[in-house]
Order: structure tokens, then sequence, then C-alpha cells
């Protein structure tokens, strides 16, 4: 009887063995813990995770409802594109008269090889918003998807406008699949990881220490700074902080000169006080919409930004941060 058993579990044993050799052939395997290096995403996946976005953004647009594309958009754009929506749900609360359905076109799909979740991949598309107005594309609309788990929906992170020109080259596999740029990324000017509190730290500091290259989101933000702060009879105050837990952490793709192309987020708090009988500025229709209290000496707004930059390799120069968007999420009057 103790021989039977015991041959009985040698049989089990193969079987298992040969089953689990089997599944590999096949490359239908599961590693526990999701620790198997695969593509983030097939190009089937990807292209019904852009539609299904582009349909939802365009029901909200059109209906001004927050509501209808929060399933589709996490992190920084979920954040700038809702706090939007909220705004003009209370100033046109029948919806876009003049919504004009959104159309994304020859697109690419940036995948790239990983293990583990959370997932993601990029997008890079023509839309009919171009300042071509639907000619020969100018500008290409740069799109972030991520995913936390299987039985979740891919999401949209950010979203940014670049002129064609200005999309770098990316390194690819012999499979066409794109190089993610590692967190910690030791062989770049800045890794990843940090950049979110990098550049909020230059921005608070007012260029230093000069890890940025000069341009429109750096040295010209900082500049308007200045010149808000010399209003008479007002005060401006700034707080910039880092934006990197979960849906808000940076993924990057390695570019082909070896440097990195990365995707990350910040947050922004500007403070306006008046003196007595001075009257507050720069409270437009988005602001009342979004404001909570009364402003009558005081003014804070908060912001998300959602930031492209191109790092280089160490000691090959400085980030220049390719696109930003920015967008009110809270106001607040006292």
């Amino acid at each position: 009887m103790r021989t039977h058993t015991r041959g009985l579990r040698r049989r089990t044993a193969m079987l298992a063995t040969a089953a689990a050799l089997a599944l590999t052939a096949s490359g239908c395997v599961t590693v526990h813990g999701e620790l198997e290096v695969v593509p983030a995403a097939t190009k089937t996946e990807a292209g019904r995770a852009l539609r299904d976005f582009t349909d939802a953004y365009n029901k909200a647009d059109e209906a001004y409802d927050p509501a209808l594309v929060a399933g589709r958009m996490t992190g920084a754009l979920a954040a700038i594109n809702q706090g939007g929506l909220r705004a003009r749900q209370k100033q046109s609360p029948g919806g876009n008269s003049r919504h004009t359905p959104l159309e994304l076109r020859d697109a690419r799909f940036l995948i790239p090889k990983k293990a583990g979740w959370p997932r993601w991949f990029a997008v890079d598309a023509d839309s009919n918003r171009d300042a071509d107005d639907g000619g020969a594309a100018d500008s290409r609309w740069l799109l972030v998807f991520v995913r936390g788990g299987a039985d979740q929906l891919w999401e949209a992170s950010h979203l940014l406008t670049l002129r064609k020109a200005d999309v770098p080259d990316f390194a690819v596999d012999g499979e066409g699949f794109v190089r993610p740029a590692a967190d910690g990324g030791s062989s770049l000017a800045v890794a990843p990881r940090r950049l979110s509190a990098d550049y909020a730290s230059y921005l608070q500091n007012r260029g230093r220490p000069p890890v940025f290259a000069p341009g429109p989101d750096t040295t010209q933000w900082l500049a308007q700074r200045t010149r808000a702060a010399q209003r008479v009879g007002r005060t401006m105050q700034y707080l910039d902080q880092e934006l990197t837990g979960d849906a808000f952490a940076p993924v990057g793709l390695v570019t082909k000169d070896g440097g990195a192309f990365v995707f990350f987020a910040s947050r922004h708090f500007e403070k306006q006080t008046a003196a007595p009988g001075v009257p507050l500025l720069d409270i437009n229709p988005d602001v009342r919409a979004l404001m909570t209290g009364t402003p009558k000496t005081s003014l804070v707004k908060e912001r998300v930004s959602s930031q492209v930059a191109l790092v280089p390799k160490k000691g090959a120069g400085t980030v220049r941060v390719a696109a930003r968007v920015q967008g009110l999420v809270v106001a607040t009057g006292s």
C-alpha cells in the first residue's frame, strides 16, 4: 500500500512538471507575483484603451459632466480635467454648446516590457485640434495610460502636446518595444523618481540649483512670478510641492541618445494677499466656480501640473521641460 502511494506521488509530480513545461513552451504561464517581464499591453488592448478614453472624453466635454470620464482618467490628467469640467459645469449647466468631438488618429503605441503592476504605455497621436486646423500635422498629442491590476481599466494619467519635431526618437528592442527608463536612473542627469521633487525645489528656490534648462516652464515662469509680486498693495506667495504618490508616479522612456523622456506631476499653491481697500486680482469665472469662502483680503489657488521632460545622460547637460499643462483644482477666499 505504501509502495502504491509513493508511486502515485511520483506520477503526480511528473505530470505537474510536464504540464508546467508545456505551458512554458506555449508562452501561457502565469508567474506568481507577476514577476515575469512581459509587454505591458498588446497593440489591440492599447488601441481599445485609446478609443474608450476618447469616447468618454467627448461625452464629458459635450455635457460638461466630469463623471462621464472619471473612470478613464487618473493622476495629473484627472485632477486637471476634472477641475476644468467642474468649473464649466457650474458656469454652463446645459453643457458645451460649442463641443467639437476630439479625434485621435495616426496613433503610435509606445509599449514597454516590464514585470509586475502597475503597467503603463504611451501613445503618440495626431489630433483634429492641431494649430493647423487639421492640415499637415504640426503637433502631436502624447498620452500615458496606466493600469494598476488585471481587473482594472486602462486610465490616462498625462496628456500633453508637442511639436512633431520635438518628439524624440525612442530606443526599441528587436521586437519593437520601447525601453522604460529605470526609476533610479543612475546614468541620467536626474533620476525619474527625483524629477518632481527637483522641479518643485528649483521653482521654490527661484532657479537654484540650475538643474533645468531655461524656457517657458522654468526661467520664464519664474520671471512671471517676479512681475506678479511687484503689484502695488498686494503680496504674492508661492509654494511648490512634489507629487509622486500612486497614480502620480513618474514614467519614462529611454531615448536613442541614452537619455530619457519622463512624464511627471507637481503641485503648486499661489496666495495673493491685498492691503485694506485694495481689490484682489485674477478672480475669473473658473476661479469663482471652484471657490470656497469669500475673497475679502486673500485668495489661495491650488493647481496640479503635468510635465514631460527630456532628461540627458549624466554629464550631458540640464533637463529641458518639453511641455507642461496645469489646471486649477481648488480656490479658497478669505
